[in-house]
């Protein structure tokens, strides 16, 4: 489920920095849980090592280091998080990294992109890559253009990763939603039988279905069949009984 070769790597351009890094990687052995760390590993089902740290302590800790170690330039930040990401021998080194792109210094930076790719397509696995998606989601609301002909593009790549990140893209868009866009990523992914895929298309209706219900209900009935049982269920799970009566299938 974890890969540690990169398919598509992003430039560190400058130098991480050590302290942050070194406060990071020894707050989260210092939290430990043996007990806990065989069992988030089983749960993840992972290769890579747990320590049993829960993620919101991983959050708290990579912050504070963070604010006791600042980093000088958005450059900085990003080899931080590199250096932290790749050179991870525990799972919780990563969504440290992850935590850290949060920042305001590189908030809606579209150099962040090539990193954000990087952490989707070697991490691989759901928690990793949806620690991104609402900074993928930041990414498209401040460049709408270049990330919208993006997340078209990622919607057929080959990599599944990629693809559940295009349709999880606007999961907390609400209001500002663009519905071509989340059309124009679902409908190639249709007819793939991924897991993964059935419910990212399924989880990202259900919250558009909370800003426009009737588009979500039109959208699956207009889909039909063609919308798997798993993402037609998740799409309508909390829109009104009437609504879906007419619905075949509706779940």
């Amino acid at each position: 489920m974890d890969t540690n070769a990169p398919v598509t790597e992003a430039p560190a351009t400058e130098t991480p920095n050590r302290e942050l890094l070194d406060a990071v990687r020894a707050g989260l052995r210092e939290r430990t849980d043996p007990v806990r760390a065989t069992g988030a590993q089983a749960y993840m089902k992972s290769t890579l090592p747990s320590l049993g740290v829960r993620v919101p302590e991983v959050r708290r800790l990579a912050l504070a280091a963070a604010s006791v170690h600042p980093v000088t330039s958005a450059g900085q930040l990003r080899a931080t998080v590199l250096e932290l990401w790749r050179g991870s021998t525990v799972r919780e080194e990563r969504y440290a990294a992850i935590d850290l792109t949060s920042l305001r210094l590189v908030a809606r930076d579209q150099l962040m992109l090539p990193v954000y790719e990087e952490i989707i397509r070697t991490g691989a696995w759901w928690d990793f890559v949806d620690g991104v998606s609402h900074r993928i989601g930041g990414l498209l609301q401040a460049h709408r253009p270049m990330m919208t002909e993006l997340l078209v593009a990622w919607s057929t790549d080959q990599d599944f990763w990629i693809r559940r990140s295009a349709i999880t893209s606007q999961l907390k868009a609400k209001a500002s939603t663009d519905q071509d866009l989340l059309r124009a990523v679902i409908e190639p992914n249709l007819a793939d039988p991924e897991f993964f895929i059935r419910k990212a298309i399924g989880w990202a209706l259900r919250e558009y279905a909370k800003t426009d219900p009737e588009w979500v209900h039109d959208f699956v009935v207009e889909k039909g069949t063609r919308l798997s049982p798993l993402s037609r269920k998740e799409a309508l799970r909390h829109l009104e009984q009437g609504t879906t009566a007419g619905i075949t299938g509706a779940g």
